[in-house]
């Protein structure tokens, strides 16, 4: 079946006297310009080009934005300001609907820009001084940009109406624009093609000065992504698929939106897809190597190999080699590990959420789950509840500790010390020391803020005693993306640029091991392109190979022979895996929903420290008395976004996502 799909009704009212701005496909770029003038000449092509992409969403702004739920619609993290800022809070209170459709424009936008794709591929013929090489350049960000569309709309929306290549008239009659959606399978498909054009075209590598252009390598690790998704519990048969999605069929049709038998080939095709990016051999993990003028470098567990990386841990500083990738300390146009990123305004925007207030001039109001916190390794590897040299929740910390140009205060809780790197590079707690080293005035820096109800960061001294937004709720805050020079606040104050990492090899590294940890016997794959081809199999080496170095370079264990000879266990490590590494990266509300297990961990009550106390009982870890935490709504048909039900009814042929009425 043939899908001609674009939703013109979505995007106005259908009215004699109606105007769609998106079908001013000129005045995005310049009001003055005449339509056919885009197509006169190359530089007026490459202005609607780069016009067309600044189109898209910054990836970094998931902390507040209407085009994705992020972090705080799921259990990471939550905040405690204005709720028209944050729409995922919205979202999990309950307030979002096919009436209110805080996310609407996600639908609207992205096939907006679509259609300016299809305009530039459809037209680009006519440019007279544009040399083929050009031509080919030009044609893979092209296909970059309509799969990319897709992909946003698929994400949170879920099956997709599929344009193809048409460019719909405009000022026709309604039926002209009534258009079913295709299933999930055939989206994914769709898209991955669409990845796999632009791939074609697109370079290898671009120049630092042209950051945030896709590559080849970029569309690679987005199919991947999506094949990862395609493989999983939710949308690849099984209870998941038919416990959210058994009963959603296609009106026009009868056929099932979301596939409701199990394929394994599915999780073969997505391991093929992680390798192929892998053996690029383009990408590695970052790693700093040891200063030995600094000698600060805190010592590997005496479980750790000392190999040299990313064979164990040696040579490396395990704090820096995460921490800088996300601070601003490393450039991410020079980060081998960043397959695809962005400039971020909105990154450093929100690193002021969960910069202390007052006198350090943060708002302070992002808070973090305690699973998430209980989630992050003891620095051997052990768990939170388990017993061991490294475990310390019951000792006395040991004075200042001085790693990585990290400080660690001897005044902390013991639960904070000898915690695995990635805790200490992404979560504030109370007793850290905050440098905020930029200003010069020093009542204004190196300050260690405390959240217990006395304390300096705490919910009585703010407000004496009431309930303010400005502290974080369950005692913890997010200082991953937070450089050591950034403040906001005294003379001289200023933040580090940041950059947001749209996908990096970590995550490869980690869906690879999870689709080969979900098969039962051998697959071969050709790649027409490269014509080579690629045989993918539970190889326990493999899997061991990529994980570990994830592991070294934060200083961690490896796997165990016993952890990697059982799926199920091996499932529920890269679970927790991906909640460690990935945390804050606009993952995990993806995550949980792919692989069916969204009601499980929303309905787990949120817990934190006792805010409205004063050591020691501040430290009690108790249900979080916060009406965010009290009243969020849990319903499977959450696992997507509602369609606008005004514009469903324009469309007959358009189905409702399950659960959300017509």
């Amino acid at each position: 079946m043939k899908h001609l799909k674009y939703i013109v009704i979505l995007l106005c009212t259908l009215s004699v006297t109606c105007s769609c701005d998106y079908l001013s496909v000129d005045k995005y770029f310049d009001e003055t310009l005449r339509y056919d003038s885009v197509f006169s000449n190359k530089l007026n092509l490459e202005k609607y080009v780069w016009g067309t992409a600044a189109m898209l969403p910054d990836p970094g702004a998931f902390w507040g934005n209407n085009f994705t739920p992020g972090i705080f619609a799921c259990d990471e993290a939550m905040i405690s300001g204005p709720l028209s800022e944050y729409r995922g809070m919205d979202y999990v209170l309950g307030a979002v609907s096919p009436d209110n459709n805080l996310f609407s424009s996600v639908w609207l936008d992205m096939y907006k820009v679509i259609r300016k794709a299809n305009t530039i591929l459809a037209r680009m013929e006519e440019v007279p001084d544009l040399t083929s090489f050009e031509k080919m350049e030009l044609m893979g960000y092209a296909y970059m940009l309509r799969a990319y569309a897709y992909y946003l709309i698929l994400m949170d929306y879920g099956p997709v109406v599929i344009l193809g290549n048409d460019i719909l008239e405009t000022n026709r009659e309604p039926e002209y624009y009534d258009r079913s959606r295709a299933t999930y399978d055939e989206s994914v498909d769709y898209i991955c093609q669409e990845f796999e054009n632009a791939a074609k075209y697109l370079p290898t590598q671009v120049s630092s000065a042209y950051f945030g252009r896709p590559t080849k390598g970029a569309a690679y690790a987005m199919i991947a992504r999506l094949r990862l998704q395609q493989a999983s519990p939710l949308y690849n048969g099984g209870t998941a698929s038919h416990t959210y999605f058994g009963d959603w069929t296609r009106s026009v049709d009868g056929e099932h939106y979301v596939s409701q038998n199990y394929s394994e080939e599915k999780w073969a095709i997505a391991a093929a897809a992680a390798k192929r990016v892998i053996d690029m051999g383009r990408y590695v993990l970052h790693t700093v190597p040891i200063d030995p003028t600094l000698s600060d470098a805190i010592d590997l567990p005496a479980n750790v190999p000392t190999t040299n990386f990313p064979n164990g841990a040696g040579g490396i500083d395990p704090f820096r080699s995460y921490s800088d990738m996300f601070t601003g300390e490393v450039l991410m146009q020079r980060n081998a590990e960043v397959i695809w990123g962005s400039v971020s305004p909105s990154t450093l925007n929100y690193t002021r959420h969960s910069f202390p207030y007052n006198a350090m001039g943060g708002w302070n109001q992002v808070a973090v789950n305690q699973k998430i916190i209980d989630a992050y390794y003891m620095a051997d590897g052990g768990t939170v509840s388990e017993s061991g040299p490294y475990f310390t929740y019951n000792t006395v910390s040991t004075p200042d500790m001085v790693f990585s140009g990290y400080t660690l205060k001897n005044t902390v809780h013991p639960m904070f010390v000898n915690r695995e790197m990635r805790f200490y590079a992404s979560i504030g707690f109370s007793g850290r020391y905050w440098t905020a080293s930029s200003t010069t005035e020093t009542n204004r820096k190196e300050m260690v803020i405390n959240y217990n109800y006395s304390g300096n960061g705490g919910i009585g001294v703010l407000s004496g005693g009431s309930a303010p937004t400005h502290y974080p709720v369950t005692g913890y805050g997010v200082t991953k993306y937070i450089h050591s020079d950034d403040a906001w606040a005294g003379t001289g104050y200023q933040q580090m640029p940041k950059s947001f990492p749209i996908i990096r090899y970590a995550e490869i590294l980690l869906s690879y091991v999870e689709a080969i940890n979900n098969l039962s016997t051998s697959y071969t794959f050709s790649d027409e392109e490269s014509g080579t081809s690629v045989t993918v199999s539970r190889d326990v080496e493999e899997m061991a190979k990529y994980f570990n170095q994830i592991h070294y370079r934060v200083g961690l264990p490896g796997l165990s022979d016993t952890q990697l000879a059982s799926v199920s266990e091996m499932q529920k490590i890269i679970e927790k895996e991906r909640m460690i590494e990935l945390a804050f990266e606009n993952r995990r509300y993806y995550d949980v929903r792919r692989w069916g297990i969204y009601e499980e961990s929303e309905n787990e009550r949120w817990m934190g420290l006792d805010m409205f106390s004063d050591p020691p009982s501040f430290y009690n870890i108790v249900p979080v008395d916060h009406v965010r935490a009290r009243s969020r709504v849990v319903n499977k048909r959450m696992v997507l976004l509602p369609l606008t039900r005004s514009e469903v009814r324009k469309a007959p042929s358009l189905d409702q996502n399950p659960g959300w009425g017509d």
